[in-house]
């Protein structure tokens, strides 16, 4: 843990400084990096799909699984900006969240996919055939992939 709080310190220190000499971050507001709520935010607003998203939020809906196929364990995730998203966590793949309850915090690494309801993320497994960016659920202390 203290090992990623300190590469946490060291690129926000670097962003810190591109976004004072005018570089990328200079484009949002104050110069403030943009926080994974924003990646989701553009990609629903631009209706784009496929892209590797991390962040979190908190349980606000939990759903039954989808057992067509893969089987999915699912649940709604209202991030910071207020937006919602649907998480399909494949439960073929990578061990289910048995004690998730709504209000619960939960960390996401996974693919976003475009809807009109807010999006879905999915991937947040690994991938057995080792071709595709691991995902993972993290929830009280715990990774899930």
């Amino acid at each position: 843990m203290k090992r990623i709080l300190w590469i946490l310190a060291i690129v926000v220190a670097v962003a810190g400084g591109l976004g004072q000499t005018g570089g990328p971050l200079a484009l949002f507001d104050g110069g403030t990096a943009p926080t994974a709520s924003d990646a989701i935010d553009k990609a629903y607003r631009e209706q784009q799909s496929g892209v590797q998203v991390t962040g979190d939020g908190v349980v606000s809906a939990l759903l039954s699984d989808d057992n067509q196929g893969s089987r999915h364990q699912r649940f709604i995730l209202r991030l910071a900006s207020g937006q919602t998203v649907l998480v399909a966590h494949n439960i073929d793949l990578a061990p289910r969240i048995d004690a998730l309850r709504k209000g619960d915090a939960v960390a996401f690494n996974g693919v976003y996919e475009w809807n009109d309801k807010g999006g879905v993320v999915h991937w947040t497994h690994h991938d057995p055939a080792g071709r595709h960016t691991p995902g993972w659920l993290r929830h009280a202390g715990q990774t899930y992939q």
